[in-house]
């Protein structure tokens, strides 16, 4: 079974972009946003598509499932989530063992930066970066899929 660990952090200043290995643009959509599964459409530089279903988490463990997709079926999935869309440029950062995934949002949540990482196991150690801010990994607010449904920035960032 496929599974996410990640833990979510604001980003608390800019000095993460020295680091910036790779980004890319994404577009995501939500089909579906219920308590027992989400189910997400992604399109990474209008090149490539994934759809993804996530379940509940159990602390920082959900069981994912992501699938490659022809890009002309994500635009037309796509179309089916609207409004309920982020748009962001993902950037990788790597430091220590871990690269994490720096995420820029642009549209309506312009001005909200957030940093994931994912890890193999709920216990492995994470170096945390200096440019990290407050973690919002339990703060559902900051869910991609809560996002989807609420414009803006979340309060109290």
């Amino acid at each position: 079974m496929g599974q996410e660990i990640e833990r979510k952090f604001l980003v608390a200043n800019e000095d993460w972009q020295n680091a910036v290995q790779s980004s890319a643009r994404l577009q995501q959509g939500y089909l579906s946003t219920s308590a027992k599964a989400t189910v997400r459409i992604r399109i990474f530089d209008d090149k490539r598509a994934v759809l993804t279903l996530k379940g509940p988490a159990t602390g920082l463990v959900r069981a994912e499932f992501e699938y490659e997709v022809p890009l002309e079926d994500a635009r037309a999935l796509m179309q089916m989530a609207d409004p309920n869309t982020v748009e962001k440029r993902r950037h990788r950062v790597p430091h220590g063992n871990h690269v994490w995934e720096v995420d820029v949002f642009e549209g309506l949540h312009d001005g909200l930066v957030i940093a994931e990482v994912e890890m193999e196991t709920a216990e492995d150690e994470v170096v945390l970066p200096t440019w990290l801010g407050r973690e919002v990994t339990a703060d559902d607010r900051y869910a991609n899929a809560s996002l989807s449904r609420n414009p803006g920035i979340p309060p109290e960032m």
